[in-house]
């Protein structure tokens, strides 16, 4: 398996799209946002780009949730092996692509998981915690566990609940070994950080702010719509009249700089850990970048 990582707004998308249209790819999404249909924009599925010079490309693992619905790493993995699966059986070569660590690492290192039941009494002592006692309480575990963000009440008590029921429970679920070669796209911080401002400025011209005005107009609870982070999160609260559209643009451009940041140090993680990830300079044209993979792959 080709695996295409890196931060938001590196063109991981378009890469794979067009690595794949030279090699009889398909490519396996790993984001663990754009599982959820109607979630477009703010997820940033680029879904155009999946169509290189007319060509199609076959995608999995996009639009198979509904919003307010609980996806997490356990039913990835489930869902991700039955892909992996299909393409293999086509003859076809899968190709990961996204930016969420722990779903590329859950499927690249098959972490032994097991799927989590609410415990209502956990729950209800965690409750009465402050939100500083549950990050405090969810870094004692020391699991690895998607904590890219622990300001939400939910996520956190989500979180604390996971490491718990893995602290009780063995986790000797089997995952198969697949042998993987790992690209990353990169730019430098000041082109990065334009990059993502251009393209927050981009999104809000097209439509997100209808699309989230849609998903609460569906009945998805604001609650649960600023449970997925980011662009729901003040987007929601934008529309609500709680902040301002300045505040809005200025917070949220902030938070997908952060968030981008923590994309990186994960990927720097995972090459301290052993995993080999090749790196592309994200100014060189497509067709170089498609290149330099495939000799990079020819080499191993």
């Amino acid at each position: 398996m080709i695996a295409v990582i890196g931060p938001t707004a590196t063109g991981k998308t378009s890469l794979a799209a067009n690595f794949a249209a030279r090699n009889n790819g398909e490519i396996i999404s790993a984001d663990s946002r754009q599982v959820y249909k109607g979630m477009d924009i703010g997820t940033g599925k680029d879904l155009s780009e999946y169509t290189v010079n007319g060509k199609p490309i076959p995608y999995h693992l996009i639009d198979i949730a509904l919003p307010g619905e609980e996806y997490n790493v356990f039913r990835y993995q489930q869902d991700f092996l039955k892909a992996y699966q299909e393409i293999i059986k086509r003859k076809n070569l899968p190709v990961l692509c996204g930016g969420t660590g722990m779903y590329i690492e859950a499927v690249l290192k098959g972490y032994r998981l097991l799927e989590v039941p609410e415990d209502n009494n956990l729950r209800a002592d965690l409750e009465n915690k402050t939100q500083k006692e549950l990050q405090q309480i969810l870094k004692q575990f020391k699991t690895p566990h998607n904590t890219t963000d622990t300001e939400d009440r939910k996520r956190l008590i989500r979180a604390i609940e996971i490491q718990t029921y893995y602290q009780k429970h063995a986790t000797e679920t089997g995952f198969p070994d697949i042998d993987s070669v790992l690209f990353g796209v990169h730019y430098d911080r000041p082109t990065l950080r334009d990059r993502i401002t251009a393209r927050l400025q981009e999104r809000l011209d097209n439509g997100m702010i209808e699309e989230t005005e849609n998903l609460l107009d569906q009945g998805v609870a604001p609650g649960d719509l600023k449970f997925y982070g980011l662009e729901y999160r003040y987007l929601t609260q934008y529309i609500q009249g709680e902040i301002s559209y300045r505040e809005m643009f200025s917070g949220l451009n902030t938070a997908i700089h952060q968030f981008a940041k923590r994309q990186t140090t994960w990927f720097r993680r995972m090459e301290r850990k052993g995993t080999e990830i090749h790196w592309i300079n994200g100014t060189l044209p497509m067709d170089k970048k498609v290149t330099f993979m495939e000799q990079k792959i020819q080499e191993l």
